[in-house]
């Protein structure tokens, strides 16, 4: 597999990401799968808010977040837990990183973005095989360090499931499936960077595993990538925690 990022000039709020796309990607082939961290596309979507407005980032947190960790887990960098869009994520995917004077939030619609950028590539670039993956960064508990995490995607399975399939002494494997979409979204972010490297678009070429849909995906497959917390491995320590959770709207 081949991985390669690409310099942008620097993004601004209200920018337009066809334009950025226009100048920085060179011409994309069949099964190509195209990495763009979510901070861009939050950008032109105008997803900020300025940093001189904000007097209480926890709130702003916690208007973001589908639940937040109480304040007793709040880390010694100030840094919290939360949830959001079936995610765990620090404060709610809120950055402001390479933006400015602003705080940047998550896309409004994630799968409506990708699914954007997905249907402009294709038609601007005559191919039918693509795929879009959404990335951003986040931490691994109990390590140091942030790694890259798909966040949304257009244009190809998220899994590959070795279910039923042999192993290496002919075992067929029970419950095995593979986080494409994660798997793919690590090497990217690494290769994009998180610092001032501004390459906020990647290429990964002939990459495994992958079969290509011709439609966005739709809510049932969105879900089947995620785990309900009683399934789940950590399931009884996220249900023992303490979480504030949103009030639904009115």
């Amino acid at each position: 597999m081949e991985i390669i990022s690409y310099k942008t000039r620097k993004v601004v709020p209200n920018d337009s990401l066809e334009k950025i796309l226009d100048e920085s990607l060179p011409s994309l082939k069949e099964g190509d799968i195209v990495a763009v961290t979510s901070k861009i596309i939050s950008l032109c979507e105008g997803r900020v808010v300025a940093q001189d407005k904000v007097t209480d980032k926890r709130s702003l947190i916690l208007q973001e977040a589908d639940a937040v960790l109480d304040d007793s887990h709040t880390s010694k960098y100030g840094i919290c837990l939360t949830i959001k869009n079936k995610l765990l994520l620090p404060t709610a995917g809120i950055d402001r990183s390479n933006a400015m004077d602003f705080y940047v939030l998550y896309p409004e619609n994630i799968p409506a973005s990708a699914a954007k950028i997905w249907d402009y590539l294709r038609s601007k670039h005559k191919v039918k095989n693509l795929g879009v993956l959404v990335t951003d960064s986040h931490t691994t508990p109990l390590r140091y360090g942030v790694t890259g995490i798909g966040i949304g995607w257009c244009g190809f399975d998220p899994l590959y499931s070795y279910i039923g399939k042999p192993d290496c002494f002919g075992h067929p494997l029970r419950v095995t499936k593979v986080n494409i979409l994660d798997a793919l979204a690590v090497p990217a972010v690494f290769v994009m960077g998180e610092g001032n490297e501004q390459t906020p678009l990647a290429i990964l070429r002939d990459a495994p595993h992958i079969t290509f849909t011709d439609h966005p995906p739709t809510a049932q497959e969105r879900d089947a990538i995620t785990i309900d917390l009683e399934d789940d491995l950590y399931g009884p320590i996220l249900t023992a925690a303490k979480w504030i959770r949103k009030e639904p709207a009115a």
